[in-house]
């Protein structure tokens, strides 16, 4: 409210119902019926003043949320998991007792009418902390108000005061073949997840450092760490290191995104709109070289945004070891080795569109990228020659909301559908390509807004040349892989969710087979804690 509309309400309020009878008793009296008029202008001006002062102090769209708008761009690009914020309530104070935030502030005559005829205003208590979460990703990490401590004994917003934000999560998952005749085996000799009850665990730490508050446009800083263990290592194997060791910043009105540093290329290219706890299966592009969680490479990531929609993104990545994640992990467990045995560089282009869900305006994401490896790769056509450059990938992905199912309160809320195609050459890649299929539904009850059903349908093309020779070996081969998953995650409390779901994989195991391998049906079962 400006100080002519202040002002206005002033005159209003010294000529109501009761003003009239105190104007005609002033008349008579000359000087003091102006006097009287004067020291209410006064007072009127006074007060203004100081509630402007005080909703400058309250309101989040001052400042840099307000230029942010200006410009017609968000505050922070990040999306955000839909769950249920904590909501307040700010109202102009009246003549009226202090009051927790949240907790209406009682009525009293004129002034009680008058603040149910102005807009409320809400604030997120937890939105202070978005410019603390890690910036440049896809992957939806939830903040602080969906974590298991939030802001505990205030220890999070210590933190803040100083720059410095958190966030970490465990994720835990098992899978268990179901059928009778499951080939099971020693785990030394598994030859996929779920031969054997396999049980995983993975343990992040995030901590970011605010630059901005040193004139650094969107400046951070980013230090992770990962812990993972396996009963069965050949996905994993079992590894203490970084996770990310990063510098984030922005140029020409966010016009331009710099992210450099060990970074994690799974986290910043491709994706789903899954919200991070159920994803695409990336390995066409991990065997190519793209760095893994598992895996951070020293990397430069520079993103062009032509609009709030439409980007371009470049990575100039080193790659991990071309003879795959496991060899890369043996060799560098901590990730803190600058390169690899054989591994080169790696160049990732992504071109794509990404608009967010807003009442009758559908969540879409397409995007498609190219990669080029320079690291020596086996020639799988002719193993015994000298390993060759020039290996390379390509992608196109799309997903789409079909229905909003709460337009009006959550519009990410409905059901979406998607696929994903990768490809690389066989002769320097085991998987020749990759397409999936994928439909799912967020937030599927009114009673659970915040809970994910997914159904993916995915086939593995093996190389041509990897299968053949393995073929004149007389093994038995098999040249795809196909499944088809569904899974349920739930979100019991703040920063806890649970899924489950089963797989049918029919050859779960990579181009070579027995009998009793053809075919598997797992139980899959996970959980995922934020703090």
């Amino acid at each position: 409210m400006g100080p002519k509309y202040a002002m206005r309400d002033c005159l209003l309020a010294t000529s109501s119902s009761r003003t009239n009878s105190a104007t005609a008793a002033l008349k008579p009296r000359g000087k003091r019926f102006w006097l009287v008029i004067a020291l209410s202008l006064a007072a009127c001006l006074v007060g203004n003043s100081v509630l402007a002062q005080t909703a400058s102090g309250l309101d989040p769209s001052n400042h840099s949320m307000d230029q942010a708008s200006k410009r017609g761009k968000t505050p922070d690009r990040a999306a955000r998991l839909p769950i249920d914020l904590i909501r307040q309530e700010i109202r102009a104070p009246a003549s009226a007792p202090a009051a927790g935030l949240g907790v209406p502030f009682e009525k009293r005559g004129n002034a009680g009418r008058g603040a149910q005829t102005r807009p409320q205003e809400t604030i997120d208590p937890f939105e202070r902390y978005d410019k603390l979460r890690e910036k440049g990703l896809w992957l939806n990490i939830p903040g602080p108000a969906d974590t298991i401590d939030q802001d505990r004994d205030g220890v999070r917003s210590a933190l803040a005061d100083v720059g410095i934000g958190y966030i970490g999560w465990t994720h835990n998952s098992f899978a268990n073949n179901q059928l009778p005749n499951a080939a099971r085996s020693p785990i030394a000799n598994q030859l996929y997840m779920g031969q054997n009850p396999t049980f995983a665990s993975a343990n992040f730490m995030i901590v970011t450092y605010d630059l901005s508050r040193f004139g650094i446009a969107d400046g951070q800083i980013v230090v992770g760490a990962e812990q993972q263990y396996w009963t069965w290592d050949r996905p994993g194997p079992d590894r203490a290191g970084i996770n990310t060791l990063a510098y984030y910043q922005t140029f020409f009105d966010r016009t331009l995104e710099l992210k450099l540093g060990y970074l994690i290329n799974q986290n910043e290219f491709t994706g789903t709109l899954f919200g991070g706890i159920t994803g695409s299966n990336m390995s066409a592009l991990f065997q190519a070289g793209m760095s893994t969680k598992a895996a951070p490479t020293p990397a430069v990531n520079l993103k062009y945004n032509f609009d709030d929609r439409l980007y371009n993104k470049v990575s100039v990545q080193r790659s991990i070891s071309p003879d795959g994640a496991y060899a890369h992990i043996i060799e560098n467990p901590t990730g803190l080795n600058w390169s690899t045995a054989n591994a080169g560089i790696l160049l990732v282009d992504e071109a794509g569109y990404k608009s967010k869900s807003a009442p009758g305006v559908p969540d879409t994401w397409l995007r498609a990228g190219v990669g080029f490896n320079n690291s020596r790769y086996t020639n799988l056509a002719d193993p015994k020659q000298q390993r060759e450059t020039g290996n390379h990938f390509h992608y196109i992905a799309a997903d789409r909301q079909l229905w909003q199912s709460d337009a009006l309160g959550l519009p990410s809320r409905g059901i979406y559908g998607g696929f994903s195609i990768m490809g690389a050459p066989p002769d320097l890649n085991r998987i020749s390509q990759y397409c999936e299929l994928r439909l799912y539904a967020k937030g599927p009850f009114d009673s659970r807004p915040s809970d994910l059903i997914a159904i993916v349908a995915s086939k593995t093309s093996w190389s041509k040349f990897a299968v053949d020779a393995a073929l004149a070996k007389g093994q038995l081969a098999h040249r795809d892989t196909t499944a088809i998953t569904g899974t349920y995650t739930a979100r019991l409390a703040p920063g806890i969710y649970a899924g489950v779901g089963l797989s049918y994989i029919h050859n779960p195991t990579s181009i070579t087979h027995t009998p009793q391998t053809e075919h598997a049906l797992n139980l899959l079962v996970s959980t995922l804690i934020f703090f």
